[in-house]
């Protein structure tokens, strides 16, 4: 403390009192921070018991991560500590959001030891936004059904407004699964398949037909084969084609057979489990093993 009766404090000094160092405490000074309160007759930079108080509540904001310009604007009273708080709360849960984005991208590329290019193509997906996200799939369903004017209308709009939002934490699977399906939605191959699946949908319904009644269908034939599975009955039991009867009715069934069997309904169903990854959910909700059982359930009926 300078011996002049006035209590002021040189650098020094107010690093002793507070444990900064004499740089710290001189670099905030030169910044505008923590003016000093006078000079000394030598020009050295004086501060009172004030600077002290307000050098503290400097180290406290820059500990929680605020920059100068911040905290200065709080030190001026241009904005408030909680104001200031909000803004930084926000920023923090941007931050740590990324970060999470970051340690999954990370684990699926170690788990799948990926090249340098997949991992910049699978960081770049990640990341997209959930409006970006709901872009890629508006276009690949709109491509899908183009020119089908008989396609279900419900199993279209479906497909449209599917939710895929990855979660604020994604787990190293999501992120998996969201980079799967996105590349699959720019694959032609896949996309032809998808297409053929919309293009059977169509042939199937005329201008008269109900609207969801292919969806209809489809949840019934699921309903109907996970009953049997879980009754223990086998595809070619006699009980299996009394099942088979009571939902096709007057459909061929040599077709209804050849349109599971064919690449296009991998295609549907991988589509339909990488959705339920992506939302976390469990791939059985694709219904692999119900179709499974319809599908060996034709195989064993006798032909008519």
């Amino acid at each position: 403390m300078i011996d002049d009766g006035t209590g002021h404090l040189t650098i020094g000094e107010l690093a002793r009192a507070t444990g900064l160092t004499v740089r710290t405490i001189r670099y905030w000074s030169d910044e505008g921070a923590l003016p000093p309160v006078t000079r000394s007759a030598g020009g050295y930079r004086l501060y009172d018991a004030g600077s002290v108080a307000r050098l503290e509540l400097i180290r406290t904001l820059r500990q929680l991560g605020l920059g100068l310009d911040h905290v200065r604007a709080v030190l001026a009273g241009e904005t408030t500590v909680a104001e200031v708080a909000a803004t930084h709360v926000a920023a923090l849960d941007a931050q740590i959001r990324s970060l999470k984005v970051t340690r999954a991208v990370l684990s699926t590329v170690a788990r799948r030891g990926s090249t340098a290019e997949e991992m910049t193509l699978m960081n770049k997906l990640a990341r997209l936004s959930a409006a970006e996200r709901k872009r890629i799939l508006e276009e690949f369903v709109d491509e899908m059904f183009h020119g089908l004017d008989t396609a279900d209308p419900v199993i279209r709009e479906r497909m449209r407004t599917v939710a895929t939002d990855l979660p604020d934490d994604p787990t190293p699977e999501q992120v998996d699964a969201w980079v799967e399906l996105a590349e699959l939605l720019q694959d032609p191959e896949f996309k032809a398949q998808m297409r053929a699946v919309a293009e059977f949908n169509a042939a199937d319904r005329g201008y008269d037909t109900e609207d969801g009644a292919s969806l209809w269908f489809a949840q019934r034939m699921i309903k109907l084969a996970a009953e049997a599975r879980e009754r223990g009955v086998a595809p070619d039991a006699p009980e299996a084609a009394e099942i088979l009867r009571d939902l096709l009715g007057d459909a061929d069934p040599a077709d209804v057979l050849a349109r599971l069997e064919s690449p296009t309904n991998d295609a549907a169903a991988r589509y339909r489990e990488l959705l339920l990854a992506v939302k976390g959910q469990e791939s059985g909700a694709a219904h692999r093993e119900e179709f499974a059982w319809v599908t060996a359930a034709l195989r064993a009926r006798p032909a008519s």
